[in-house]
């Protein structure tokens, strides 16, 4: 009996010991990925441009919106371009960490695991729905990324959901900028949700489907914003993970576009 409870304790020890090594592993691994990230994404501002600008050539404006004279985001590609010739364009949310190039693979896991150079890296890089266009032409565009703790890649989106932020409503904005086009937005919507993929619809074509996806996103809001939306706007949505049952959503709409010198 004392044998048989000796053997009992040894295997538990043993096995605190492989969950302990586990874990630490896991640990390193996580912050040498974070590093290599952090390291990735100040190699990256320190060759791109990126300068607030008037519209110049505007071929979109919605004239209901308190944003339409927000300024336009613009960023020179050639160097992203160089380091990887998947990017296809770049987002920006006020007082977030959201400041990031995206890109865009033949499918919506290769960058779940691999960074802008396209390295393995548990972190991930933000990336557009492989169904979407590049122009941002269909009624929603999706950018996913992962909600990393250390508030990199879409880790700060949660942050949309704080008083100090939502709070100040010149916060209520994207910006996009693409090789072709850049582009405004403006949140409509944001909140945690049970994991679904019911707002992840590219293409709902049916004006009153459509406006019935529309009036479950602007529901589902935790943050009362003034947006007016209609099935006149294309929308973008980008998702990220709030936690291991939950996903964390923010919608914008369409205000302004202005086309690229040489398009």
């Amino acid at each position: 009996m004392k044998k048989r409870k000796l053997w009992i304790a040894i295997i538990l020890l043993i096995l605190c010991l492989i969950f302990t090594i586990f874990f630490f592993v896991q640990l390193v691994l996580w912050h040498i990925d974070s590093q290599n990230t952090k390291k990735e994404v100040s190699e990256i501002l320190d060759v791109t441009t990126l300068e607030e600008q008037e519209g110049k050539r505007i071929v979109y404006a919605d004239v209901t919106s308190t944003y339409q004279n927000e300024p336009f985001l613009n960023v020179e590609f050639s160097s992203l371009q160089e380091k990887n010739n998947e990017v296809v364009g770049w987002v920006q949310i006020p007082n977030t960490n959201i400041d990031y190039p995206f890109v865009k693979h033949n499918d919506n896991s290769f960058y779940l695991n691999h960074s802008f150079d396209k390295s393995y890296n548990q972190a991930g890089w933000p990336f557009l729905d492989y169904r979407n266009s590049n122009t941002f032409e269909d009624q929603n565009t999706i950018i996913y990324a992962h909600g990393r703790l250390d508030k990199t890649m879409f880790g700060s989106l949660r942050d949309t959901l704080n008083k100090n932020w939502w709070s100040d409503p010149s916060n209520y904005v994207v910006k996009v900028s693409t090789p072709s086009d850049n582009y405004v937005f403006e949140i409509f919507s944001v909140y945690h949700i049970k994991t679904t993929d019911d707002y992840l619809k590219t293409k709902i074509l049916n004006g009153g489907e459509y406006q019935d996806f529309l009036t479950m996103l602007q529901n589902r809001s935790q943050v009362s914003f003034p947006a007016i939306i209609t099935t006149k706007n294309r929308i973008l949505t980008l998702s990220t993970c709030y936690n291991d049952e939950e996903k964390m959503v923010l919608h914008a709409k369409l205000i302004k576009q202005e086309k690229r010198e040489g398009y």
